[in-house]
């Protein structure tokens, strides 16, 4: 077990030090809708669930909804396909309305 809990460590060590780079931020200097997205999957991963939501609301919707598409290819769900587009347009709106409140707040700019 305590093997295992290294390995875990190590793999989210790995993940820290090797995010990729926004080149909208890296260029621009600000941020894009999808900025957070690493960290907060990060966070989640060290079990800070509060911090994941906080970096990026709609990162936990993501998975949850990428876990039910992977499901509904194996399973093939009656009202899977309206579900999961329902479940796009949530995201798409959670990821819009926290990018506008990141603008109105001035938290893009770097």
């Amino acid at each position: 077990m305590q093997l295992l809990l290294s390995f875990f460590a190590d793999i989210v060590l790995w993940l820290e030090k090797h995010m990729l780079t926004c080149p909208s931020r890296k260029f621009l200097h600000i941020d894009c809708p999808g900025c957070g997205l690493q960290r907060s999957y990060i966070a989640l991963l060290k079990g800070n669930i509060a911090e994941s939501i906080r970096l990026y609301p709609a990162a936990i919707p993501i998975l949850l909804l990428f876990l039910y598409l992977l499901t509904h290819i194996a399973v093939r769900f009656k009202n899977g396909a309206r579900i999961l587009t329902i479940g796009y347009i949530f995201c798409a709106l959670i990821i819009v309305v926290h990018y506008i409140y990141r603008v109105t707040t001035n938290q893009i700019l770097h």
